[in-house]
């Protein structure tokens, strides 16, 4: 490549399933001064990439395909912003492992990290409604989610949406730097020193 290009800026909602993430990313993409891509597994699933009948049917396990998808789609993240593309990202970064992969995958870049959080009730009656979850992962998500997180910003999605969106807007344009994600990175090279 014979240019630069400015690397892309990502905003990281990181919350259980059914938590508002898509809404509230929905939103902030139209609010935000700044053109963003939305990004999420669940457009991945939307847009058939992945051979659904057959994994329902049994053919192709999902515990075997499950880690490689996941792998996949983080990997896609810092292809995207390197290249230049701002990102509203919705993860549900379920271990630590993979809140590690992520440190280290979108290292150089600026990421404002977002806890989406939502009471576990409201989460439970969410994914009965969806009808297209499986019972128990909102419950799961709750409790393992924001573990091992440590965010820029942090916003509960049962209070108003236009509420939400100032508040993540208003600490993103006022970022500064060490962000959460930076120090998370340089508190785990000091584990690992």
């Amino acid at each position: 490549m014979d240019h630069l290009v400015d690397r892309g800026k990502v905003i990281l909602l990181n919350g259980a399933s059914s938590s508002g993430k898509s809404t509230i990313a929905k939103a902030l993409q139209a609010a935000i001064d700044q053109p963003f891509w939305c990004m999420s597994i669940d457009h991945f699933n939307a847009a058939k990439m992945l051979p659904q009948e057959r994994i329902a049917s049994g053919e192709y396990p999902w515990k075997d395909l499950r880690q490689k998808f996941f792998d996949g789609f983080h990997r896609c993240l810092p292809a995207l912003a390197t290249a230049g593309n701002n990102l509203i990202v919705e993860p549900i970064i379920e271990t630590p492992k993979w809140m590690s992969d992520l440190l280290e995958l979108l290292a150089g870049l600026d990421v404002f990290f977002v806890g989406v959080h939502c009471p576990l009730e409201v989460l439970e009656e969410r994914e009965r409604a969806r009808g297209d979850r499986r019972l128990g992962e909102a419950r799961t998500d709750f409790e393992t989610t924001h573990g091992f997180c440590t965010y820029d910003f942090e916003l509960n999605s049962t209070e108003p949406l236009t509420a939400n969106i100032d508040g993540v807007l208003n600490a993103w344009r006022g970022r500064k730097s060490p962000s959460a994600f930076e120090l998370s990175r340089s508190a785990i090279a000091v584990d690992l020193g």
